[in-house]
């Protein structure tokens, strides 16, 4: 299939050359490459929000093996409990808190577009800046709150 060529203004700053013919009759430039793309804090949130889910499924193990040790009794509970509140343990649950935040963040997000709003450059940088950058001080506040209420300690 050989492209069309574009007619003069139609696709003008269009730097690859090619172009389509949508299904509505109107000729557009196929998508380019990412390198053409400028960087956007809204391709930082939609990658955020696909690690944030391979990161909450791996948190998930640790609840099923928490859920599991539980389940051997005792024994194997004080070892998870021990293991939790390790520099390690709470290294690791702090990143998930991380990971909770981003999700619940990212969630509003969606949530907002879906219905339609939020879809303006201003607003979209907005919500996505939100959701790239408040993940980590949420965090940080609720350990502080945690560690201040006794819950948590080293």
């Amino acid at each position: 299939m050989t492209q069309p060529k574009p007619n003069p203004g139609v696709a003008s700053g269009d730097r690859t050359g090619r172009f389509v013919i949508q299904p509505n009759g109107h000729l557009t430039p196929l998508s380019p490459h990412m390198g053409i793309w400028r960087w956007h804090v809204t391709m930082a949130a939609s990658i955020l929000f696909r690690a944030t889910l391979i990161a909450g499924t791996v948190g998930l193990v640790f609840v099923v093996a928490w859920l599991g040790a539980l389940a051997f009794g005792p024994e194997a509970y004080e070892t998870a409990l021990a293991l939790a509140g390790s520099p390690l343990g709470l290294f690791v649950g702090f990143g998930l808190t991380v990971v909770l935040f981003s999700f619940i963040l990212n969630g509003a997000r969606h949530t907002i577009n879906d219905t339609g709003n939020g879809l303006t450059i201003k607003s979209a940088t907005a919500l996505s800046n939100i959701a790239v950058w408040a993940p980590v001080p949420l965090a940080i506040l609720f350990w502080v709150v945690l560690f201040a209420a006794g819950r948590v300690s080293l």
